[in-house]
């Protein structure tokens, strides 16, 4: 498999766009007026804890105070997957109060988690770490661990030796075997990781012990001139920033398969040479300005592939679609045959439909950045093995995730169940905005629903004022609907009430918009 990443840079907008085999997969886009806070380290103050919900809300200096729940403070180890650990903190979590953790007006350090989402501020960590293109930095923490998908063991141990080697460590270790992440007890270890743990990315296999050692004391110089912003600043403050899209993307995303970046600014393609030389060297043949008249995203259809990913119906190539939903709560993806219509019986049409769906899926869900809680729909299917084979092909193609997507088998209802990772807001949510007219509900009122409103308010109106007459101003469909088939209902309305109604169209206005005036 081949990759290519595209990066279009405007004064306003970054968008990286990454493709697999000539195919938009994932879409990044980082606007200059609202930079996404994942990963920002922030010197905040409680404003509110929460007993009852074991959480506290912490002032960071945004909108709206961000989310701190106990687990965040107490369970340490949990996310580095050390699980004898991790459910000793759990139970530590549980039993501890969140009152004997934090008090209101106290100053505390806390990491973004997840970028505010909706009406919901950001999700906030205690639990400080900071990444570079090998490593991830745990201050203040002696643990050290590798990657999981660092698999041969040789190369495992060769790792743990270079980052205890940066201090050149001389007494015997003793090391816990085993491809989950490893943690040090001996003294030797406390002194080879005094300033702080490390996480080794998937990124350090084969990489000689001397670019580790230069991404090691990298991150300890980072740390040091943060550690000393986080002593002088006042809550609430930012004391520490990460870097800005497009570094972000060579450090966290580039690896051995991309063959190619491709830049249309010219100062950022000197700015990403200059990022290279420093930490990716090897990357540097493969970094080359796009000076084309062509708009970079125009090549491989990137736009119409990203207008594509906003709409709710997702064509397949046999002719079936997927209908996506995204709501607060969960997003639901229905699959149909559509104009399908196979070739041999009804349950191979269905299953050679859910078969191509389940890899349009899987890239549905990397190009509109989908997270939380997903509910699959498809087609039902009479045959067990059809069922585990489309399973087994879903699992198949949301392995190359970075989101690392979790699945459930098949619910008695049907259902597969997937949860994703969500740390950035939605391609929907950064691109799109609720419908004015009818208010993100997807539906607005038919034309005789709102002529039939207006009739009711104004029985409303001429109870409680005094008027001699009264002017309906709504839009275009709704007056003629109302001079037209209702024509004999305002007769007998006007009647009724014994004042002349009028009528004004008012172009700007929606189809459930009106006013009543009473002259």
């Amino acid at each position: 498999m081949s990759e290519e990443i595209l990066i279009n840079v405007t004064p306003h907008e970054t968008r990286v766009a990454v493709l697999e085999n000539g195919v938009l997969h994932e879409v990044y886009i980082e606007r200059t007026r609202r930079r996404g806070l994942v990963g920002n380290i922030y010197k905040g103050k409680v404003s509110r804890v929460l007993p009852g919900m074991q959480a506290a809300f912490i002032d960071i200096g945004l909108e709206r105070t961000g989310f701190l729940h106990a687990a965040d403070i107490v369970k340490t180890f949990e996310e580095f997957e050390a699980e004898a650990v991790a459910d000793t903190m759990a139970a530590e979590a549980k039993e501890t109060s969140i009152s004997t953790l934090l008090a209101e007006g106290q100053e505390i350090m806390v990491q973004v988690v997840k970028d505010p989402l909706g009406t919901k501020g950001a999700r906030l960590t205690k639990r400080i770490s900071i990444p570079s293109r090998y490593l991830v930095f745990i201050p203040e923490r002696d643990i050290l661990g590798v990657s999981q998908r660092i698999a041969d063991e040789e190369e495992r141990q060769r790792l743990r030796q270079i980052i205890l080697g940066y201090h050149e460590a001389t007494r015997q270790l003793t090391v816990a075997a085993g491809n989950r992440l490893v943690f040090y007890e001996t003294t030797a270890f406390r002194h080879a990781l005094d300033n702080g743990g490390f996480i080794v990315r998937t990124a350090a296999e084969g990489v000689p012990a001397e670019d580790i050692h230069k991404d090691m004391a990298f991150l300890y110089k980072l740390w040091k001139s943060t550690d000393a912003r986080i002593r002088g600043a006042k809550a609430p403050a930012i004391v520490y920033e990460d870097l800005p899209l497009v570094l972000r993307t060579m450090r966290d995303f580039v690896h051995g398969e991309v063959e190619q970046i491709r830049i249309d600014s010219r100062e950022t393609c000197a700015r990403v040479r200059r990022f290279a030389t420093n930490f990716v060297p090897e990357l540097l043949e493969r970094i080359e300005y796009y000076p084309g008249e062509r708009p970079i995203l125009d090549l491989y259809s990137v736009e119409d592939e990203i207008h594509k990913a906003l709409n709710r119906k997702v064509q397949l190539k046999s002719g079936g679609h997927l209908v996506v939903d995204q709501t607060e709560a969960m997003t639901t993806i229905d699959v149909n045959t559509g104009a399908f219509v196979g070739h041999r019986n009804l349950e191979e049409t269905i299953y050679k439909t859910n078969l191509e769906a389940a890899q349009t899926i899987a890239r549905q869900l990397r190009l509109r950045n989908l997270g939380g809680i997903i509910i699959i729909d498809f087609i039902d299917m009479q045959e067990e093995e059809h069922r585990h084979q489309v399973l087994r092909a879903l699992a198949r193609h949301i392995e190359g995730d970075h989101a690392k997507p979790s699945m459930s088998e098949l619910t008695s209802l049907g259902l597969v169940q997937l949860t994703r990772k969500r740390t950035r807001e939605s391609l929907e949510h950064i691109l799109c905005e609720s419908c004015a007219t009818c208010q993100g509900r997807g539906t607005i009122k038919t034309v005789e629903t709102v002529c039939y409103e207006i009739f009711r308010e104004i029985l409303r109106e001429v109870r409680q004022f005094d008027a001699k007459k009264l002017l309906i101003v709504a839009a275009q469909s709704v007056v003629d609907m109302l001079l037209d088939e209702e024509s004999t209902g305002v007769a007998e309305l006007e009647q009724f009430i014994g004042r002349p109604i009028s009528f004004q169209v008012e172009p700007v206005y929606s189809q459930e918009q009106y006013d009543i005036v009473l002259l």
